[in-house]
């Protein structure tokens, strides 16, 4: 195997919890109706854009801070990705999620030096190729050893 995909919620570390707790910090404190944001992260952005402006500094300081209660490392994760990586098998990370969420959550699951690059299912595929295995759950990441 050359190259694997993981699905950063459901392999590494779900986000979302943290994602809709920003969210709705993020619409008290800037007293903004944030309830249209749509489920689609990607698809987000664009209305948090607009209704937020610079948003993004805010989710990476609130994500550093929360992020010890969210994420934990699971060293049987962690012993498949250091096996697959000394293997020579390329690891990206597929997510929706904004680029500073996802970069804390692989931080704090211990994956972060092990992957070679985190974004969406196109951009992954066009780094590490079209025939990218995907896995999608620690089950299946588990049935790779």
């Amino acid at each position: 195997m050359t190259a694997i995909a993981l699905d950063l919620d459901g392999v590494l570390a779900d986000t979302r919890p943290l994602w809709r707790d920003w969210l709705e910090d993020a619409a008290r404190r800037a007293r903004v109706d944030l309830s249209s944001v749509p489920e689609d992260r990607v698809a987000a952005a664009s209305v948090l854009d607009d209704q937020l402006g610079d948003w993004r500094p805010l989710l990476q300081r609130f994500a550093d801070d929360r992020a010890p209660l969210h994420f934990r490392p699971r060293p049987e994760t962690g012993a498949v990705l250091r096996r697959l990586q000394a293997g020579g098998t390329r690891i990206g990370v597929v997510t929706d999620a904004p680029r500073e969420l996802a970069d804390v959550a692989l931080a704090h699951v211990g994956a972060a030096r092990r992957v070679d690059v985190v974004g969406t299912l196109d951009e992954i595929r066009r780094e590490l190729g079209p025939d990218v295995q995907i896995v999608r759950s620690r089950d299946e990441l588990g049935d790779l050893q």
